[in-house]
């Protein structure tokens, strides 16, 4: 009778940091953009709306994921590769859009836009800890369990950077390679590999002209504060502004049509100049919280596909507040990666709710393993 009411039981202080960063995400996006969405649309509510509404749909998919058994994902895993790379490739079709922007990331299905990479996050993960997890595979093989994998992931990361969205990119072949990593893979092997994979890195980054700009405007913004140094220096000039308690929600001037886009992957220089450093490091706090669920949950997982599955899902999350961060403090050059569950975006955090839904289902499991 005990494990069968700890069946019912999950992670609530996963759960509750979720909520607490989803709805500082509401806040913030409000604030960072009622006077953009009032001149872009004429109604000040507009990304805050949005937003609502796809955190609303993520809820949903939380969970149902939180209840479908995480097992039923790894009897799936081929299937939702094989979807993932169909969206992947529609991109390159009528059906794909740009936005009004210079990269064509999304699916446009009437009124309903998806970013299919988002999902390439997700799916990457489920496949890979599947395949990881599978009883066939033998790890001191390094074509099955090195090359095969992280090839196929290297095949998506081809995908989704000519759209072009190269740290997305990335961030899906890092969840591939960490999975494969915890799974039991030499670390010498995976370093070789990793050496290998360095010149096509290098193309990739060099084939476009922007990119070369943000590597090297990286090193010194301000010799071109007008164009390419631009952004990442009215970052920082918000964030220094913020001191320790900030400017007062609402207040920031930053977002005042300095600081493109405040509201997605620039938002946490918004919070740092109206919330100042102690909101800052409350918010990198309760990511830590999440991390933290996270690998306990991935620890105390009863096999070991749920393992791989909830460490690959929080790294992937955590590793995109780290680069987020850096970007915004101009510690890396700028890529597209937004602070996840806070920065305004339906696919992510659709998707990333979804992830959550999911590592509630393995800590429910876990639990059961623990006092059957």
């Amino acid at each position: 009778m005990a494990a069968q009411g700890n069946r019912r039981d999950f992670d609530k202080v996963l759960l509750l940091t979720t909520l607490l960063l989803l709805a500082i995400g509401l806040v913030m996006i409000f604030s960072a953009s009622f006077v953009l969405a009032e001149e872009r649309s004429g109604d000040s509510y507009y990304f805050l709306k949005r937003q609502a509404m796809w955190i609303v749909l993520g809820l949903f998919g939380l969970y149902l994921f939180s209840r479908i058994h995480y097992l039923k994902l790894k009897k799936m895993s081929l299937l939702i590769l094989v979807v993932n790379f169909v969206l992947l490739g529609l991109i390159f079709t009528g059906v794909g859009t740009d936005l009004g922007t210079e990269a064509k990331r999304w699916l446009a299905f009437g009124p309903v836009v998806l970013q299919p990479s988002e999902f390439s996050k997700l799916a990457f993960i489920i496949f890979t800890a599947a395949y990881m997890s599978s009883r066939r595979i033998n790890l001191k093989n390094i074509w099955t369990a090195t090359i095969l994998p992280l090839g196929i992931a290297a095949a998506a990361l081809l995908m989704i950077s000519i759209q072009p969205d190269f740290g997305t990119s990335l961030i899906v072949l890092m969840g591939a390679v960490i999975i494969v990593f915890i799974a039991g893979v030499p670390v010498l092997r995976a370093a070789s590999l990793s050496v290998i994979g360095i010149p096509p890195l290098i193309y990739l980054m060099a084939r476009e002209e922007y990119r070369l700009k943000r590597l090297f405007i990286f090193l010194d913004p301000w010799a071109d504060p007008s164009d390419t140094g631009y952004q990442v220096i009215q970052s920082l000039y918000a964030l220094g502004s913020g001191h320790i308690f900030g400017s007062g929600l609402g207040r920031g001037r930053q977002k005042l049509f300095y600081l493109p886009e405040p509201q997605n992957d620039f938002i946490f220089a918004v919070i740092g100049e109206e919330l100042g450093f102690i909101g800052a490091a409350a918010i990198l706090l309760l990511y830590l919280v999440f991390a933290w669920r996270g690998f306990q949950i991935a620890m105390k997982a009863p096999d070991l596909f749920g393992s791989l599955l909830a460490a690959g899902i929080t790294f992937t999350i955590i590793l995109q507040v780290l680069v987020n961060i850096a970007v915004v403090t101009s510690s890396i050059p700028v890529t597209g990666i937004n602070l996840p569950l806070i920065s305004a975006g339906g696919s992510s955090v659709f998707f990333t709710l979804i992830s959550v839904g999911i590592l509630l289902n393995v800590s429910r499991h876990g639990q059961d393993r623990k006092t059957a």
